[in-house]
C-alpha cells in the first residue's frame, strides 16, 4: 500500500508526456523548416540580380510573403524550444530558471513579431 497521493504518483507520467510533446514539436518544426529553407535558397539564387529593388520586388510577389511568414513563425518557435531545453538543463534554482524561461519566451515573441511586421510592411508596400 502506498501513502502517496494519486496526483503525486501521476506526476512523473505527466512530466514525461510534456517532454514527449516538446521533443515532437522540435522535430516537426525542423522537418517543416527543411523544405522551406531549401525553397528560400533556390528562390534567392534564381533572382536575376541581388540588388535591393529585386529582392524587395520578389518578396512582395505571389506566395512568397506567406512562405516567408511560415519560415519566420516556425524558426522562432523552433529556436524557442531549443533555448528552453538549454535553460532547463543548465540554469539551476527555481527563480532563475523561471525568469530565464520568461525572458526567452518574450525575446522569441518579439523576434517573431518583428520579423512578421517587417515582412508585412515590405509585402504590402510592394502591392502584392
Amino acid at each position: 500500500m502506498s501513502l502517496r497521493a494519486p496526483s503525486a504518483a501521476a506526476a512523473p507520467a505527466l512530466s514525461a508526456r510534456e517532454g514527449m510533446r516538446h521533443w515532437l514539436a522540435q522535430r516537426v518544426t525542423a522537418l517543416a523548416l527543411a523544405p522551406l529553407v531549401i525553397w528560400l535558397l533556390i528562390a534567392l539564387l534564381r533572382l536575376p540580380a541581388f540588388d535591393y529593388a529585386s529582392v524587395i520586388h520578389w518578396l512582395g510577389a505571389g506566395a512568397h510573403p506567406v512562405l516567408l511568414a511560415l519560415i519566420v513563425l516556425l524558426a522562432t518557435w523552433h529556436a524557442w524550444l531549443g533555448v528552453q531545453v538549454v535553460i532547463e538543463d543548465y540554469v539551476h534554482g527555481p527563480p532563475a530558471k523561471s525568469i530565464a524561461l520568461l525572458c526567452s519566451m518574450l525575446v522569441h515573441l518579439a523576434l517573431g513579431a518583428g520579423g512578421l511586421y517587417a515582412l508585412m510592411r515590405i509585402a504590402l508596400r510592394t502591392g502584392a
